[in-house]
């Protein structure tokens, strides 16, 4: 029979030199195989291996020794059985290809469903017998009726793995029910033995299945929510039957709804019979992760067990109450226990473990070790005042340096009680001359350990010394400044309500003396008349520079911010109050308030998670001061500065008995926790300086009101930024620490 010419193909013309070099490439490489091989193998390896490696020579590229795997040594493109791959081979993995068996082409959603129960990764290195394996584990699986493993060669030595199958297809199901089992101890299964008559076959099966329900109603329901199992009975009713792909695509919903809320500890373990009970139930098996052991232990400072001071019933009390035997272990949760734990500020190192029980293999037996601080401590550091000099160089205020004393005693009798202090010198060489102080104690817990009510008591005796802002000159205006310095006591109980938003309360009690930069008592502001007599305005109610006043005082603090990918969202509001009590210079009886607001929106929605992009924010901010009554000078309302209206420097647009402040910023993300920001802002006195004695606003020649614009960026905890004040129509470069809100 004459050969068919259109499927013939035209061979060239026959070249000596070509067909040595061939035959020289063919023997070589049958020489290597047989070395490889050695005895029997090597002489099957041959007989093999010789016509693919003599006529398809551009397959024989020289073998890498460096790298960990071998080439398949074939030509590009070839579909190789797994029983012909060679066993003495180390094959590299490209792809893993789910394929339709008849039509070859990629199964659509089988990498979703099936790719999990693959063991095999792209990029691995298999030998021959792990790749049997593979095929083996799989085949015995109920999701496939029928599979296979083949092999697809590419250019660079490494294979593709074709996997065709035949999904198992069972009985349409319309409801699933998750059955948490991971603390019922496990059963041994049953041998089935051989010469078993059909009856006691019968029987045997019917005492599995009693067994196998009451298993199953020995468990309790899972914590999967309703909103996600009525998902899964949408997916259930839009077909009308039940394909292994589908069954492994529920499943592994179940599983991700687990891990993605932070429930690590969960795994789906196994489903009941789907194979009769048409329109039943899919009932999974779940190891849900149970705590059943929950240890606190203390370590020294080599890691050994000793003895903890601090009360177990404190540690206990800070723990969400997730983290308890009896709750499925949480990562989220034992995150923020750490958190909670290391805000009481009486451990050095705080660490934690878990794994599975000894005894139990569906529990969790989880433990947190902990290092604590030295109950006693001190410390010494001294310090050199830097202040603009000429040119604006930072110059040394003094040569002599200051030096701050600190010393203090934690945990007290381990229920976190706190006494600490610190002395600070302004001259260490002469102590007398600048000395400011301030103790606390503080008592958390006030109404006790096992109270809910989380209330805390804390007494201070302080003494400070800050410059006035309410005598500062306005543009162009210099002036000396006018020192505050309070000595007296605080007494506060604080309620907190969540771990932003609280509720404090108590009364203070100081002695307020106003000075000059020498250091002497005033009372009145520095302004110079043109006859050399001061007629600033009065520093204090009582005129002569030293106010004694009692006032109560209470803030309410709502905070619902949060980080959205690095980005502060949500809202913050606080209310201020004090109430003077009518006691000490003049009986000053007086109700100064404040109240802010603040609104942090996000400019668009975006995927929350870690390593995602932050949205951009606008930021609205607003807050309202007021006085009425007996109010000194010195505790006036100052407008201006990086926490009040910014490109002024702080009081520098007026002092006031009422002001308002408004501001609006735009924040846009450069990079990780940086942003840029454009911002407007105006502060106003409402007309009120005039009702402040003397006047200090215009007495040093300031507006009463101004506005701002301008542009910065944040990096960290450091803010740069270039401010233009409105009033003088100049700008400025500014750096500030912390937020502006």
């Amino acid at each position: 029979m004459a050969p068919n010419n259109s499927n013939s193909q035209k061979h060239p013309p026959f070249n000596p030199l070509h067909g040595v070099i061939k035959f020289f490439q063919g023997f070589g490489s049958l020489i290597f195989n047989s070395h490889r091989s050695g005895g029997g193998g090597g002489e099957r390896n041959h007989k093999e291996n010789a016509p693919s490696n003599i006529f398809c020579p551009p397959a024989l590229a020289l073998e890498d020794k460096s790298r960990p795997w071998d080439s398949h040594g074939l030509e590009a493109g070839v579909v190789v059985q797994l029983k012909r791959l060679s066993g003495y081979k180390k094959y590299k993995v490209s792809r893993i290809n789910f394929l339709n068996p008849r039509t070859r082409a990629a199964a659509t959603g089988a990498e979703e469903s099936f790719s999990d129960m693959v063991s095999l990764q792209p990029g691995g290195v298999y030998t021959k017998q792990t790749l049997i394996q593979e095929l083996e584990s799989l085949s015995s699986s109920p999701y496939f009726d029928k599979i296979d493993f083949d092999f697809k060669t590419n250019p660079d030595g490494s294979v593709d793995v074709n996997i065709p199958f035949e999904e198992t297809v069972y009985p349409s199901k319309s409801r699933i029910r998750c059955v948490s089992i991971g603390l019922i101890p496990d059963e041994q299964p049953v041998e089935i033995d051989p010469n078993m008559t059909a009856k006691e076959q019968v029987e045997l099966m019917r005492r599995e299945n009693e067994k196998y329900k009451r298993r199953i109603n020995g468990g309790r329901e899972c914590i999967l929510p309703k909103e996600v199992e009525g998902e899964i009975r949408g997916m259930l009713m839009q077909t009308t039957c039940l394909r292994a792909s589908l069954l492994r695509r529920v499943l592994n919903k179940i599983q991700k709804w687990y891990h993605d809320n932070g429930y690590h500890g969960a795994f789906v373990i196994n489903h009941n019979n789907l194979e009769n009970n048409h329109g039943g139930d899919i009932v999974v098996e779940m190891v849900e992760g149970d705590i059943i052991k929950l240890g606190i232990v203390f370590q020294d400072k080599l890691g050994i067990v000793c003895e903890g001071n601090t009360d177990i019933a404190l540690i206990k009390r800070v723990l969400p109450k997730e983290v308890a035997v009896g709750n499925v272990y949480n990562r989220r949760a034992f995150e923020e226990a750490m958190q909670n734990l290391g805000s009481l500020n009486i451990f050095s190192s705080i660490s934690r473990g878990y794994g599975s029980d000894e005894k139990n293999n569906g529990g969790i037996s989880a433990q947190f070790a902990l290092q604590e601080l030295q109950q006693k401590w001190s410390d010494v550091s001294t310090e050199w005042s830097i202040v603009p000099g000429r040119n604006s160089r930072p110059t040394l205020a003094s040569i002599q340096p200051g030096a701050t004393v600190s010393f203090g005693y934690r945990n007290i009798k381990g229920l976190n009680r706190s006494l600490q202090g610190a002395i600070t010198l302004g001259n260490l060489f002469s102590p007398e001359d600048d000395i400011s102080y301030n103790f606390d104690y503080t008592h958390p817990y006030l109404d006790g350990i096992d109270d809910p009510r989380n209330r805390t008591f804390k007494a201070e005796c302080f003494n400070t010394k800050k410059v006035s802002p309410v005598f500062t000159g306005g543009p162009g205006v210099s002036n000396s400044p006018i020192w505050v310095c309070r000595d007296g006591i605080k007494a506060t109980i604080t309620e907190d309500y969540s771990r932003q938003s609280k509720f404090s309360y108590g009364l203070v009690m100081e002695e307020v003396k106003t000075r000059d930069e020498g250091g002497d008592i005033v009372g009145r502001g520095n302004t110079v008349s043109y006859n050399g007599e001061a007629n600033g305005p009065p520093t204090t109610l009582s005129g002569t520079g030293v106010d004694r006043m009692a006032f109560l005082q209470a803030n309410l603090t709502r905070d619902n911010t949060r980080f959205l990918n690095g980005a502060l969202v949500g809202t913050r509001d606080i209310f201020q109050v004090d109430q003077g009590l009518g006691i000490g210079s003049k009986f000053a009886f007086f109700n100064r308030h404040k109240i802010s607001t603040t609104r942090f929106f996000p400019l668009m929605k975006v995927e929350e998670g870690k390593g995602k992009a932050p949205p951009p924010v606008l930021v609205l901010h607003g807050m309202y001061g007021g006085c009425v009554g007996d109010l000194p000078n010195h505790e006036a309302f100052t407008i201006g500065g990086p926490t009040s209206v910014r490109g002024y420097s702080v009081g520098e647009i007026g002092a006031s008995r009422n002001k308002l402040e408004l501001a609006a910023e735009i924040r846009v993300p450069v990079k990780g926790s940086a942003y840029a920001y454009a911002f407007a802002e105006h502060g106003n006195d409402l007309g009120s300086s005039v009702s402040v004695e003397g006047n200090p606003t215009k007495s040093y020649m300031r507006n009463g009101h101004g506005s701002s614009y301008g542009a910065g960026v944040k990096i960290g905890n450091v803010r740069a930024e270039y401010a233009v004040d409105h009033n003088s129509n100049k700008g400025g470069f500014f750096v500030h620490f912390g937020d502006r809100f």
